[in-house]
């Protein structure tokens, strides 16, 4: 038992437990979803539990007040959480707060009042179409086994040409093999989408499998370690970078990227924003919106540097 749950009351503790799983039963919550929640909330309620000199049961817990939520942020501030994450455990602990309070029917007003620190959010930052190419073809020849070298290429043009996250290519079973026109992917919060499958990334899967020491079975990793098991994401990212140092880009030029760039490039070409969210699996347009930031920065980029009204001083 961590130290943080020993300053929670059994009341309060068991209302966090029943509410992780109504938001995993109902709501679809991934693990790691749970987890972050039940960490932030925890945490939250130990503070309180210091903060006002008793474990906090439900009916303290109640009668939380304005200013005890600001001395929860001016104590997550002075240690270091960042505005980003203090936004993310705000959001735990209100959501948390609206279903105790619709269970025990009190008034959440001083909790959900409470604003979250603004901050910058990062735009996605994708790669150019070349240095796409650069990557896949590079670790295409990383490895002294053309197996490996083909399951990296394979998994890495499956990120940019089907817009996968890694942890959904990597999910890929004996039994999606062979490839066919379109995959169905389940991908955050237990959402399914299809997939349309490029032939480039059908061919470059068929490459990888017609080598690999394994032969496909339906209920095992399609893409395999050397050992035989399933291949990590952290080896991924361990090519990635390798690559990416190779061929000199940026630390943005992630395996994530890759799913970056397959948005931003058809975005590029012409295509519909609502069509690329269903592709990606974002569950908000929102979400895919800020890939209109990052083509319209290029536009603006292109403009500054070739419009002869832009260089000039006072256009």
């Amino acid at each position: 038992m961590s130290a943080q749950s020993l300053l929670i009351s059994d009341a309060a503790r068991d209302a966090l437990q029943t509410w992780l799983s109504h938001q995993k039963a109902l709501k679809g919550a991934a693990e790691n979803t749970i987890l972050a929640y039940q960490t932030d909330v925890a945490e939250f309620l130990a503070f309180m539990t210091d903060h006002n000199g008793d474990r906090q049961g439900l009916a303290a817990l109640a009668r939380i007040t304005v200013s005890d939520m600001r001395a929860w942020m001016a104590r997550m501030r002075g240690s270091g959480v960042g505005a980003r994450s203090l936004a993310r455990k705000l959001s735990a602990v209100k959501s948390f707060y609206r279903w105790l309070a619709a269970r025990e029917g009190f008034e959440p007003t001083a909790v959900l009042s409470a604003r979250a620190p603004k901050f910058t959010k990062k735009l996605p930052r994708p790669l150019p179409e070349n240095a796409a190419r650069d990557v896949i073809d590079t670790v295409a020849q990383q490895s002294s086994q053309p197996w490996v070298n083909a399951r990296d290429a394979a998994v890495l043009t499956l990120l940019w040409g089907c817009g996968l996250r890694i942890s959904e290519a990597l999910s890929l079973t004996g039994q999606d093999a062979p490839l066919g026109d379109s995959l169905r992917i389940t991908g955050k919060g237990g959402k399914e989408r299809l997939v349309p499958v490029l032939p480039a990334a059908r061919d470059s899967v068929a490459a990888y499998l017609s080598i690999c020491p394994y032969p496909p079975e339906p209920q095992a990793a399609l893409f395999r370690a050397v050992r035989g098991g399933p291949l990590s994401p952290r080896a991924v990212q361990g090519v990635m970078q390798k690559a990416r140092m190779q061929l000199g880009l940026p630390a943005t030029a992630t395996p994530h990227a890759m799913r970056h760039s397959f948005a931003t490039h058809l975005l590029s070409a012409g295509g519909d924003l609502r069509a690329i969210q269903e592709l990606l699996g974002h569950a908000s347009l929102s979400t895919t919106q800020a890939y209109t930031s990052v083509d319209t920065q290029r536009l603006m980029d292109v403009y500054a540097a070739a419009h002869p009204r832009a260089r000039r001083s006072g256009a």
